[in-house]
């Protein structure tokens, strides 16, 4: 509970893995003696504000999840683990569909950004909160070529109104249900969850991120996705940006 609001979060995990190569789900790949999965889990087990978490796999994957990371791992606060849909996007509307009936907020996670720091789990409850819909991330780095479809540049946006979303996405239930309803009425596919509550007019605060809080995608990853877990990434950033 934050303030007496029930927080509930929909860890993402039903992705299809293609970019990694591996026979596996990449939530099952090992990194420091536990499966990323678990660790994620693991950040939103340990906040203290968090009610309930909602893992959304695979269909086949389901009994696999149950008793390899939630119950292995001990986890009490997941009350569901149920399949994804075709998207992205059904699948995170699987978990709101599951979640407990008085959920007053509710965080959106991939179950692949093992990283997540807990002061940004705080930082997003307290953001949706406060201003109803917020997105944890980190301004870009790179300067950014927007190209027609030969390639040839169009123009180069300000490179300092830019920012790279990653997860949690953090919002009032009221608001991400309405986002979610109006892009199935309007049959609107979002990249990510603010997204679809951006199209219904709400807007988004970002929240200042961590940039090791990576999404495990490609075998690259997994090289950077070790040193972080044994605190060897000289390329990892504070929150500050310094």
């Amino acid at each position: 509970m934050y303030k007496g609001n029930y927080v509930s979060v929909i860890i993402a995990a039903a992705g299809m893995s293609n970019r990694m190569g591996s026979k596996i789900n990449k939530q099952f790949i090992v990194i420091d003696n536990k499966p990323i999965l678990a660790h994620t889990i693991e950040k939103f087990e340990q906040c203290r504000y968090i009610d309930e978490i909602i893992v959304v796999t695979k269909e086949n994957e389901v009994d696999y999840c149950r008793k390899e990371i939630v119950k292995r791992y001990g986890f009490k606060k997941v009350s569901n683990i149920i399949k994804g849909g075709k998207e992205r996007q059904d699948s995170v509307y699987n978990g709101i569909m599951a979640l407990n009936e008085k959920v007053d907020i509710i965080l959106t996670h991939d179950g692949a950004r093992p990283f997540v720091r807990q002061e940004s789990i705080l930082k997003g409850i307290k953001g949706a909160y406060e201003l109803g819909a917020c997105v944890i991330g980190v301004p870009l780095k790179d300067t950014i070529k927007v190209v027609d479809d030969s390639d040839v540049v169009h123009h180069t946006p300000k490179r300092s109104l830019l920012w790279a979303a990653q997860t949690p996405q953090c919002f009032k239930a009221k608001l991400l249900k309405e986002g979610y309803e109006y892009a199935f009425s309007e049959g609107i596919l979002g990249t990510d969850d603010s997204s679809l509550v951006e199209k219904k007019g709400y807007p988004v605060t970002m929240l200042m991120g961590s940039y090791d809080n990576i999404k495990i995608t490609t075998p690259e990853d997994l090289v950077v996705a070790e040193l972080i877990a044994a605190g060897k990434y000289t390329g990892a950033i504070n929150s500050e940006g310094l």
